[in-house]
């Protein structure tokens, strides 16, 4: 059965960790401790918080997202960069070279994390068959249409395509209160 409309996750700043930066900052052997499920398959919300720090200022209470990752990464918003201080690129998850600089503190330790800032660029996750479905490909670039009481149009989204995905589409929390919608709310791709 062929489907429109595709289910959103309003993404709020959060943080990815690599073992050693889990066990530096929550220490030795931590493991993370699952909170509650996301939509995408074998990602989760953590129980674990953490301080992230900028020339400007602070931001306490920093979701940790799990599992693990090879590399550590900070997602925040554009207004979260200038609270801090930190210029963040906007870019797709993993594409860190030349990205911002964070000090992220936890309760065991603290690190200075080198190109590991981002602002994530909004994008649809879907399987195979979704791509066939919307008639795109993986890296393709569509606008998506909100209805809302700001109804809007957003170009630039990034479809990313996996058979390990769920079909979602990732706007970060500037985008989703610019525009007006939710969690679990739904976007249209426009052709």
């Amino acid at each position: 059965m062929k489907t429109s409309k595709i289910i959103v996750g309003v993404s709020n700043r959060h943080i990815h960790l690599s073992e050693k930066d889990l066990e530096i900052l929550f220490g030795r052997g931590h493991k993370l401790t699952k909170l509650k499920n996301l939509l995408q398959p074998g990602q989760f919300a953590a129980e674990e918080t953490l301080t992230i720090a900028g020339p400007k200022g602070a931001i306490e209470n920093v979701r940790v997202l799990g599992p693990t990752r090879a590399e550590s990464q900070v997602e925040i918003s554009l207004s979260d960069s200038f609270d801090l201080g930190i210029k963040a690129p906007i870019r797709e998850s993993g594409d860190l070279k030349k990205s911002g600089t964070i000090v992220v503190i936890g309760p065991a330790g603290s690190l200075i994390m080198e190109n590991k800032v981002i602002i994530a660029k909004r994008h649809i996750h879907m399987t195979p068959k979704d791509a066939e479905n919307f008639n795109v490909k993986d890296k393709q670039e569509v606008a998506i249409y909100i209805e809302s009481e700001r109804s809007a149009q957003l170009g630039n989204v990034v479809i990313r395509v996996s058979d390990e995905y769920a079909l979602e589409c990732h706007l970060d929390l500037d985008e989703a209160n610019a525009v007006g919608i939710k969690n679990e709310e739904y976007v249209t791709i426009v052709k």
